[in-house]
């Protein structure tokens, strides 16, 4: 009984094993040669994972992008590439800077939307690169999302960034996943910032701005290359600080004439005073005792000071601008190039004629009507900053309604500035001189005074209204104690 058991076991685990083995495709005899199946078997899978591994990582490789020069505004058409901040072979991720350009308005920085390695740089440094086309090709990373939109340089509050669609309070939020993440990681909700780009989407720098806003910080617009400063624990470490002013070369005689074409803020220039001078300037003189406004400045400044902030005479001025543009909104208009149609702007975007490096630039700070005297001296600061080291965005370029043109910083007294279309006004503040004047009893006393050079359009400007917005700008000044009334 036992040996047919035994018979009965042997036969049934035979024919379990020749089964298990047809499975496997090996014709075995024995349970010896079985194992020896079983280990051919597993060498195999294990030569068969590895093809597949790196089977998986050629093809994890992404498709090759070219990063394209778009459309900028203001009718730019090309900028010149001033440095390379990557190489050939460099690996970036998305918001690195790529490269700086200078335009016809403004330098600004381009930063990489993608994660993946340059492969190509189309132009050498000091090129001229045309809008649309590629500026590098990116072998973007396969856990990338592609954008299939064009690449555009990024300037401040102005980058033109491909969107998602999010839900915020009932409506559609425009946002890039990117811009998403980093407003998660601060803490941001994206329903209380206010989108500048096209159709109101978020941008990066509207993040930077909102995060500035709520910690006091003043971010530059564009990213500099080189190891950054320490960073305040509330600011992003991925923003880099403002970049030194270049040193003043010195002047060198070579006695060699040389010829170069215009470029960049020059070429500007040409464009824009061409189209001033078509203007019927209409000019108005007159000088201001700014005594009393010295007196107030003198006991402010340790106050402004002790905030950080640097406290010139150049916010009393501004402000006194805005205050009598309420009376005369004329002053804050805009005309279309044929002088058919002229728009009353809302927002007093008050420009400052700026002596750079790079040349004449005119930022502007944005809604004074709504600044205190405080607030618009931390905007100058931080716009004299980004003029030093020629940081200035297309942003604080553009948008302007009028303008004042501090000569005075460098000198003179009078002059006749020239208007900056489409605005129809501008003046000129010459230096602040100590000169003998008569007082109420007759007397001779010292007084501050500072000429003035008013310019308007007399295509639609009277003198009358040049005089009288003159003289409302000057009763703030004389007595600047007025202008508390006026504030709100």
């Amino acid at each position: 009984m036992a040996a047919v058991t035994r018979g009965s076991f042997s036969v049934l685990r035979r024919l379990l094993l020749s089964q298990q083995c047809r499975r496997r495709c090996f014709c075995v005899e024995t349970f010896r040669r079985d194992r020896m199946g079983q280990s051919l078997l597993s060498r195999c899978d294990r030569n068969l994972q590895m093809f597949r591994g790196l089977h998986t990582s050629i093809m994890s490789q992404g498709p090759i992008v070219p990063f394209k020069l778009s459309d900028i505004g203001e009718g730019i058409m090309e900028v010149t590439v001033k440095e390379w901040y990557v190489k050939e072979g460099d690996k970036v991720s998305q918001f690195d800077s790529i490269c700086e350009v200078q335009s016809d308005k403004a330098s600004v920085t381009i930063t990489s939307r993608y994660d993946g390695v340059i492969t190509k740089l189309y132009y050498e440094a000091g090129a001229t690169a045309l809008v649309g086309k590629p500026l590098v090709d990116i072998e973007t990373e396969s856990s990338s999302e592609l954008i299939q939109e064009e690449d555009v340089v990024e300037t401040p509050a102005m980058v033109r960034e491909e969107h998602t669609h999010q839900d915020i309070k009932g409506h559609k939020a425009l946002a890039s996943p990117a811009v998403r993440h980093l407003a998660i990681e601060n803490n941001i909700k994206l329903s209380e910032v206010i989108g500048t780009g096209k159709d109101g989407r978020i941008l990066k720098e509207d993040i930077l701005n909102f995060l500035a806003k709520q910690t006091g910080a003043i971010l530059p617009p564009t990213p500099a290359p080189g190891p950054a400063a320490p960073a305040a624990p509330s600011r992003p470490a991925s923003t880099p600080p403002v970049k030194p002013p270049p040193a003043t070369p010195k002047p060198v005689f070579t006695g060699k004439d040389v010829t170069e074409p215009l470029k960049g803020f020059h070429k500007a220039m040409v464009k824009t005073m061409t189209a001033a001078l078509q203007i019927p300037h209409f000019g108005y003189c007159d000088e201001i005792d700014l005594t009393r406004l010295v007196a107030l400045r003198s006991e402010l400044k340790s106050v402004t000071e002790s905030r950080g902030v640097r406290l010139s005479y150049m916010p009393f001025f501004i402000k006194a601008a805005s205050l009598s543009l309420l009376h005369f909104p004329i002053l804050n208009a805009l005309v279309d190039e044929g002088c058919q149609n002229i728009t009353y702007k809302a927002a007093h975007n008050i420009g400052l004629a700026m002596d750079t490096s790079q040349g004449l630039l005119v930022p502007n700070v944005k809604n004074v009507q709504l600044l205190s005297v405080f607030e618009i001296a931390q905007e100058l600061n931080r716009l004299q900053t980004l003029g030093a080291s020629g940081q200035l965005g297309t942003s604080d370029l553009s948008g302007g309604t009028f303008t004042l043109s501090n000569i005075g910083s460098i000198g003179g007294t009078y002059a006749k500035p020239v208007i900056l279309p489409p605005e129809v006004a501008i003046g000129a503040l010459g230096k602040i001189q100590v000169l003998p004047r008569f007082d109420a009893g007759g007397q001779v006393v010292p007084a501050h005074i500072m000429k003035v050079s008013w310019s308007a359009d007399h295509r639609i400007i009277d003198g009358a209204t040049m005089c009288r917005f003159s003289n409302t700008w000057r009763e703030y000044l004389e007595n600047p104690a007025s202008m508390v009334l006026d504030l709100k």
